[in-house]
């Protein structure tokens, strides 16, 4: 589709992570907070309602709408046809595509009011696009995208008495991305992780494990999140991968000796599993994962006409994942920083037990000196490697840019950070904008931590004579209101001047 065939309204938001407390392993009755979900059912039921400047609205949902990788549910006994693992009975069902359904049905219980929601908008004539996000990779998988439509469609013929009879016309209302949503000239929409190396996967078009094409791959986050932060209390769910080696000691200190034991051997489980990944990238069944993604790549191509060399160069601007290197992966777990503490505390001790001698603080000296060189030369790497921080905001921003000249569209959309930010980039030409995230939970009342509320921000672009317009909001109870996070001097007026404050509404 281009500009010129452009006749709907864009509705677009991202990280809404929907079923990210459903966690059997600790069950400490956290829960996500329920104004949530009353939020967005709110803001779909005030779009449905709200007459679009083109023949409909779409909705797109620029991934991790659902949290498949975040949930963590006891397989049950007899229901699957893909027998659990051994790893899938210690940490919940995964990712295979009978356990996706199952999942999806569990977060369709849990967050029946957004469904019903969603269902009423797609009932309504509206269109719905979701774009695969890290979290919700299993929509790779077809029987996991038929579940979706069945749970709304049987929701949309119940709201209307059981006529079933407008079934067709709204499943096809219902669109999955597996990469991203592109109008020309107006709007491409990605997710964002493939540009984060901890979070990215090798093959995005053919997302699946090596070791078993039953199963999708799993990124770095998968694993650590999995194997180490599901299951132990105490470590958040925000900024788990910011923590650096002193905040896991004292985590440690807290757990006790057990807890301390416990977290230790899910960090080397999880270390192992990192490796196991990495050798299957090296073997001849990666190889032919790799000849199905270019196959696919080749179809997605002749199917959009946008021309297999635009679709290799996109993929060029993507991340490689953690797992291809084994010192990143030492670096991303701290087994680097760790093994240094170990070596310089055990180089002191033998200069210890060696007893007063002339060489004694020379020594000392030397290794502080070479600690010292080597810390710094760690945490430079580290940051060259995953960011400042492992922050991804301008990661984001600077492939925008890229995005921009390879797909030209007035505005270039991700999420993936929930951090909300709107920046010109391609000299100019398109603005790049980070929709936020819907994604919060019910603080811990033993917790310190200041609670996190999502900015509940979503962008509206709305085809027009002179060219798209668009508008940035967050929810409120009142309705949509302007965003203005992100607007700063360092935006140029032009971005100003196509984010236009929207008409107050009762």
């Amino acid at each position: 589709m281009t500009s010129a065939e452009f006749d709907e309204s864009l509705l677009i938001l991202s990280d809404v992570h929907l079923g990210n407390d459903l966690n059997d392993l600790t069950r400490d009755g956290t829960r996500r907070s329920e104004c949530v979900d009353a939020d967005l059912a709110s803001l779909l039921a005030h779009y449905r309602k709200t007459p679009s400047a083109g023949r409909r609205w779409r909705l797109v949902i620029a991934g991790d709408f659902i949290d498949f990788i975040g949930m963590a549910i006891w397989p049950g006994d007899g229901e699957l046809a893909t027998e659990p693992s051994a790893e899938e009975r210690e940490h919940g069902l995964g990712n295979a595509s009978d356990h996706g359904r199952m999942k999806l049905r569990a977060v369709a219980v849990r967050h029946k009011p957004v469904f019903e929601a969603l269902a009423d908008f797609v009932a309504d004539g509206h269109a719905l696009t979701i774009i695969h996000g890290n979290h919700d990779v299993e929509f790779h998988w077809d029987g996991v995208k038929e579940e979706l439509r069945a749970l709304l469609t049987g929701l949309a013929v119940r709201a209307r008495g059981g006529d079933a009879r407008f079934a067709d016309e709204f499943n096809a209302r219902i669109e999955f991305a597996p990469w991203f949503y592109y109008v020309g000239g107006v709007a491409y929409v990605e997710h964002g992780h493939q540009y984060d190396t901890l979070c990215s996967t090798e093959h995005v078009m053919a997302p699946l494990s090596p070791n078993d094409p039953r199963r999708i791959a799993r990124s770095f986050s998968d694993v650590l999140l999995r194997w180490v932060v599901r299951p132990t209390r105490g470590v958040p769910e925000y900024g788990h991968h910011l923590m650096g080696l002193a905040d896991y000691v004292m985590l440690g200190a807290r757990l006790g000796v057990g807890g301390l034991f416990r977290l230790s051997a899910r960090f080397a489980s999880a270390v192992v599993e990192l490796f196991r990944m990495r050798r299957a990238y090296l073997s001849g069944a990666a190889h032919a994962l790799r000849e199905e993604h270019e196959r696919r790549m080749g179809v997605l191509a002749a199917v959009t006409r946008l021309g297999i060399e635009r679709l290799r160069a996109l993929a060029a601007l993507q991340a490689p994942p953690v797992t291809r290197s084994a010192s990143k992966i030492l670096a991303s777990v701290l087994l680097d920083r760790l093994a240094l503490a170990m070596i310089g505390t055990l180089a002191v001790a033998a200069i210890a037990i060696a007893g007063s001698t002339p060489w004694r603080w020379p020594a000392v000296l030397a290794i502080a000196i070479a600690w010292t060189l080597v810390h710094f030369h760690l945490r430079a790497r580290r940051r060259a490697w995953f960011g400042e921080r492992l922050d991804n905001d301008q990661a984001l921003v600077e492939r925008a840019g890229h995005l921009a000249r390879l797909f030209p569209a007035a505005f270039v959309v991700m999420g993936h950070t929930h951090t909300p930010e709107v920046a010109s980039v391609a000299e100019g030409t398109a603005t790049y904008v980070n929709v936020g995230s819907w994604h919060e939970a019910e603080v811990d009342p033993e917790s310190t931590r200041p609670a996190h509320r999502a900015a509940r921000t979503h962008l509206v672009i709305h085809p027009a004579p002179a060219g798209p317009t668009a508008e940035f909001l967050a929810w409120c109870p009142e309705g949509p209101r302007r965003f203005l996070h992100g607007l700063t001097t360092a935006t140029d007026a032009r971005v100003a001047a196509r984010l236009p404050a929207p008409a107050e509404r009762g």
